[in-house]
Formats: C-alpha cells, sequence, structure tokens
C-alpha cells in the first residue's frame, strides 16, 4: 500500500521542532533515516496490533462480551487454555516474558518513576502530551472519539492511573494490577482503531490506520524518552543507569501495548534517534490541536482539590503553562494556541531546589529510598485530586 500521505508532509517544521532532540544525539548522522527506514516508518502508519485486533473482531461478531475479556485479563496460565481461539491467542503471547526481560531493571526503573514525584507526572502531562498536541494527524483519534465532549481532565486521570498502575514495583508482570490494565488498554485501543477505520469520514489515504505502529511508539518514547530529559531539566537527577531502568521498564510497558519489536529500543541514546526520527514524520499543529491544547490548559481547573480550590487549581494552570513554554518556546505556544507571553518562571525557580534536595538526601543513609516513598505519595495524592470521589478506573483512554 502507499504510503499515507501525512508522512513527513511538513518535514521542514518538523526539524525546527525536532532540532533539541537532535542536540541531545551523540552520533548526529546516525539520526538521520536512510531511505529504506524513512519508506518502513511511513509503512508502520499502516500497521495496527494483529493480535489485539483479532480481539477486537471476535467482540465485533457477537462471540465475545466483554465480561469475557475480563475475565482473562485476571485469569491465571492454567485458565489460558480454556478461552475462546482469538483471546487464547492473545493472553499466550502477553504471558510468554521475552528474552530479553530482566525483572531486577524493571524494580529499580519503577523506583525511579517514583521518585520523580509531581514533577514527573508535570512532565508527562506538558512535555509529553500538550507538546505533543502539535502533531496534528495523531489528534484525529481523539478529536474522532470525542475528546473534547468527554473533557481533558478525565482523560489525564485514567492516563494517570495506568501510569501508576504500570509503575508499580512487580504490578507491570503476568497477574499484577499494571499488566492487567496495561492489556485492557491495549484492547480498548483495538477496539477504537477497529471502530475509526470503519468510519465514512477517517481519511485512509492521509492519515493511515487509527492508533497505528508508528504513532503508539511515539507514545511509548514520550513516556520513556522525554520523561528522562524532562527530569534532568527540571532538577531531578537520572543517573546513566536510572536512565537505563527506565528504558527497559518502557520497553517491556511498549512490547505489551502490542509494538512491534523493531519500533522498541533498549538505550536512551536509541530511544532519543528513534523519537527525533518520529517527529520528523509528524504533521504539524493545526486548529484541532489547538482546540486540545486549549482544553487541557483548563484541565487544572476541574481538578477535585480537599481546599483552597480556586488558588490550587489557578496556580496548577500557571505552573503547567510555565513549564510548557520553558519546552515549546513562544512558537510552540502560538502553533498550540496558548498564551506565548507566559515566561518559564516555574522551572527557573524550582529546577534548582529540586536539584538541591535530591543530590542532599541521596548522600545521607536511607535518602534515597526516602525519596522513591515521597514521590510515590505525592503521586498518590495527585491521582486522588485528578479523580475526587469517583473511584480510580480506566473507561476509555485514546
Amino acid at each position: 500500500m502507499n504510503t499515507p500521505e501525512r508522512h513527513g508532509i511538513h518535514i521542514h517544521t518538523a526539524r525546527t521542532i525536532a532540532s533539541p532532540m537532535l542536540l541531545t544525539i551523540k552520533d548526529k548522522a546516525a539520526a538521520e533515516p536512510s531511505s529504506i527506514e524513512w519508506q518502513a516508518m511511513g509503512q508502520q502508519l499502516l500497521c495496527g496490533d494483529p493480535l489485539a485486533d483479532d480481539v477486537a473482531a471476535w467482540l465485533a461478531r457477537g462471540e465475545g462480551q466483554w465480561s469475557d475479556i475480563e475475565r482473562a485479563l485476571h485469569s491465571d496460565a492454567d485458565g489460558v487454555t480454556s478461552l475462546a481461539a482469538p483471546i487464547q491467542a492473545f493472553m499466550q503471547h502477553v504471558r510468554q516474558r521475552p528474552a530479553w526481560l530482566d525483572e531486577h531493571s524493571l524494580i529499580r526503573g519503577c523506583d525511579v518513576v517514583a521518585r520523580s514525584g509531581k514533577t514527573g507526572m508535570r512532565i508527562l502531562r506538558d512535555f509529553g502530551l500538550m507538546a505533543g498536541y502539535q502533531a496534528s494527524a495523531i489528534n484525529q483519534t481523539l478529536l474522532k472519539t470525542g475528546a473534547l465532549e468527554k473533557g481533558a481532565q478525565r482523560r489525564v486521570a485514567e492516563t494517570t492511573k495506568w501510569w501508576m498502575d504500570a509503575t508499580e514495583p512487580g504490578a507491570i508482570l503476568p497477574g499484577g494490577t499494571g499488566f492487567v490494565t496495561t492489556l485492557r488498554v491495549r484492547l480498548i485501543h483495538a477496539m477504537v482503531r477497529r471502530q475509526l477505520a470503519a468510519r465514512e469520514d477517517w481519511d485512509h489515504e492521509y492519515l493511515g490506520l487509527p492508533v497505528n505502529q508508528l504513532d503508539m511508539q511515539v507514545t511509548y518514547l514520550a513516556f520513556s524518552v522525554m520523561f528522562l530529559l524532562g527530569q534532568r531539566v527540571l532538577g531531578v537527577p537520572v543517573s546513566k543507569q536510572e536512565g537505563a531502568d527506565v528504558m527497559h521498564l518502557w520497553r517491556y510497558i511498549g512490547w505489551l501495548m502490542g509494538l512491534d519489536e523493531s519500533l522498541l529500543v533498549d538505550s536512551e541514546q536509541a530511544g532519543r534517534i528513534a523519537l527525533y526520527r518520529n517527529l520528523l514524520s509528524q504533521a504539524q499543529a493545526d486548529e484541532g490541536s489547538k482546540q486540545l491544547a486549549q482544553a487541557l490548559m483548563d484541565e487544572p481547573l476541574e481538578r477535585h482539590y480537599p481546599n483552597a480550590q480556586w488558588l490550587r487549581s489557578h496556580w496548577d494552570k500557571e505552573v503547567h503553562l510555565s513549564i510548557l513554554r520553558l519546552f515549546v518556546g513562544s512558537q510552540g505556544m502560538r502553533r498550540l494556541g496558548l498564551p506565548p507571553c507566559r515566561w518559564p518562571w516555574y522551572p527557573f525557580i524550582f529546577a534548582p531546589v529540586n536539584a538541591l534536595t535530591h543530590l542532599t538526601l541521596r548522600l545521607l543513609p536511607g535518602g534515597r529510598a526516602f525519596l522513591t516513598r515521597r514521590g510515590r505519595r505525592a503521586q498518590q495524592r495527585m491521582l486522588k485530586i485528578l479523580f475526587g470521589d469517583y473511584k480510580p478506573q480506566i473507561r476509555q483512554v485514546t
């Protein structure tokens, strides 16, 4: 099939946006994709997730119900053999651990995520999600599944729930909460892919397949590569080993999410190259980008703070805009339809505070463990603020 028209359609603008990422890559010549690699990337826009897609088709035919999926997700290895063929093949695959999997590295990676505290959550929201809205083609899945109508606040809450489940030590392995939540999200994506691909208003020639492999890759790299870079910029020290552990954790999560092995990376440098190349492919911001960005800008105003609601919600809104301004610059703010006059005051003030706090505590006996516990508690409090009195659960993540 022909490569979708969106692939590299705004290559010159994309190079400008991706240029800061290129600065972090040691071998800049190797970062540029060859013609064969570029063509292969374009073809990934046409690829879905065959195992999960078979389950979605099975559900669409009326041969199974979502309750069957839930039973399968919670079944043990022996229970898998009694399942219907599509879900049996799916569960047997995800229960087979990749040969490269290192459980100790997974646990260490989870600890790094926990130590990031609220700073890590802010990085993912602002550097990952908000800045990512500049990629207009990916946004079409959100817009056509009613992201604006459902509200940015709920989407942030549900994505945070999945992220915390997946990064709880040990929980991403078969039988764990993170394992179940990740597979649930993967199957929801397959259902969305099937529904959107069948719609008359989905432009296959321009967009390719909904929730395709290349777009899933950039999401995976946001949670790993961009997360690590953002931490360092905001003053949270991350060593080479800690970075490797986070990359390993997300390599496994990406594998569970249905990413092709060829799109997964085994090091932070390889991840930066993959992210740089992916950014070159993405179509740039449009009116849909602005609609999503403006909705996310006001997301803090809908949070469920236990006290001082007005003050805390408006404070957090300004904090997020300040962080975003640092990462995308005034031009990026304009592309997203956000106020370009905001200055990155928060990073300039609090990055040194973060660095001093982390470096000092890490020198003390038990300091690293204390930072891990403190960071996770801060993340749990934030999850409560996002959901309020509602039970933290995932209805749909796209």
